[in-house]
């Protein structure tokens, strides 16, 4: 009997090695390799052939012979989750959805696929939970479970089995970590198992032109768990967060082929699943009565649409010699060069204050369009006066001082005027040419201009 080869695989970028070493020589990163037993692909490969797909991708043809045609998407009756995935499903297409535990995973998808049963061929297939289980859930949820096909199974053979039987256009697997194939001596669970299992499933998935869900698990730093090329193999990858105090979910595509990256879907937890927030704007904007120094609403972009935000500031005198800077949703290292620069070009000392920055209701700003209103936000703060209310500030801010322009200018004004603001400080060259009916706005050039047009 011939000895099982193996190989050294890397969890952070997939490199192989033939053996094992303390430092991967791909990416650099020290005690990431895990080692792999090389399995025959042939069961494969012969299970396909009698399921009626082998040949699907064997045909060879030029570039210019090829349909352009648009593949037609399978809307998922939840209007959140067809905008993170770019207009639908797309048939053949592999999704990852990641996300702590309790975050919301598999009560989406479980309402997904009871959506999808009524007019598609659909099978779930859970490995961590008893069929039982999950109907009780489906039941206590008040769902369509008349129609939804369900597997208990942990073998990928089994499954693929069953899924070429019935010939199911939607297929989710929860959880891909649980998933064994018998041709590895490894665990569930393994760098191996998961990688094997995975592309395995991704195969069957691209020549039974299924649409496939992959769940996955997320370890205690926040990251996907697994190999990390198991995100490059997959289209398009989604991270369900939502803190355990927050009702509010929040379902941001951080890879996808076939749409935007980045784009936000917000869903609030309730008693019967999850619900899709049609104005996720209004939330955040839940300010009280009474509005302290230091607060100040922004207009972030999120994908294809505006997001209006309020960002909250606090600058206190330090009773320590290092004073503090501690931002919640923000970049700290750029909050310390922006202080920086309302030194230099704004006449501000604050080495000796504590600076504390917020971004409320949980949500994590990425782009550089909140640099002004966090500084005017921590003006306001240190100066202990209370902007108007109806006062929306956005702009990227550089070191020497000047406002440059962001992105979708004219969108995200719109967007505040929707909502009731009024009065707008935004880069010179996002100042429209044609007036907004109801808002005034404001244009700077230099961190100097928008400081007096604060006072204004």
């Amino acid at each position: 009997m011939a000895k099982p080869k193996s190989a050294y695989v890397c969890n952070d970028c997939g490199a192989e090695h033939s053996q094992w070493q303390g430092q991967c020589a791909a990416c650099g990163a020290w005690n990431t390799l895990s080692r792999v037993s090389l399995g025959n692909a042939a069961p494969a490969a012969a299970e396909f052939k009698r399921g009626g797909y082998a040949g699907a991708l064997a045909s060879v043809q030029t570039l210019a012979n090829i349909s352009l045609d648009e593949a037609p998407r399978i809307a998922t009756s939840i209007g959140e989750l067809d905008r993170v995935l770019g207009g639908g499903l797309v048939p053949g297409s592999v999704v990852l959805i990641g996300g702590n535990p309790g975050a919301g995973k598999s009560t989406l998808l479980l309402q997904l696929m009871c959506r999808l049963s009524q007019s598609l061929e659909t099978l779930y297939v859970t490995g961590e939970e008893s069929l039982q289980q999950v109907g009780m859930r489906a039941r206590r949820l008040g769902l369509p479970s008349d129609k939804l096909k369900m597997l208990a199974q942990t073998n990928i053979h089994d499954i693929t089995s069953a899924a070429a039987a019935h010939q199911p256009k939607v297929i989710v697997i929860d959880s891909i970590q649980v998933m064994h194939s018998a041709e590895l001596p490894s665990a569930p669970g393994s760098v191996a198992q998961v990688r094997e299992c995975a592309a395995y499933l991704i195969q069957f998935a691209k020549q039974s032109n299924t649409a496939l869900f992959l769940v996955g698990h997320v370890t205690k730093e926040g990251s996907l768990a697994g190999p990390k090329v198991l995100e490059h193999m997959i289209d398009c990858f989604l991270m369900l967060d939502g803190g355990e105090d927050s009702r509010y979910r929040t379902l941001r595509g951080h890879k996808n082929r076939f749409g935007a990256v980045n784009e936000l879907g917000i869903f609030a937890m309730t008693e019967s699943g999850l619900k899709e927030v049609k104005n996720p704007s209004a939330i955040f904007l839940a300010r009280t009565e009474e509005i302290s120094p230091g607060s100040l609403v922004t207009v972030l972009w999120e994908g294809t649409r505006p997001l209006l935000v309020e960002i909250q500031a606090l600058v206190d005198a330090s009773q320590f010699g290092n004073p503090r800077r501690i931002a919640v949703g923000l970049d700290g290292n750029r909050m310390a060069m922006l202080l920086a620069v309302l030194h230099r070009h704004g006449g501000l000392f604050m080495a000796d204050q504590d600076v504390f920055a917020n971004v409320v209701g949980g949500v994590k700003v990425s782009e550089t369009s909140a640099d002004l209103a966090l500084l005017l936000a921590i003006v306001s703060s240190f100066r202990d006066r209370v902007l108007p209310r109806e006062l929306v500030v956005f702009g990227e801010v550089g070191l020497a001082g000047e406002i440059r322009p962001v992105p979708s200018g004219q969108e995200r004004l719109q967007e505040a005027a929707k909502h009731g603001f009024t009065r707008a400080i935004v880069p010179k060259a996002n100042a429209p040419r044609q007036p907004i009916a109801g808002m005034e706005v404001v244009g700077v050039n230099k961190l100097s201009e928008a400081l007096e047009a604060l006072n204004q």
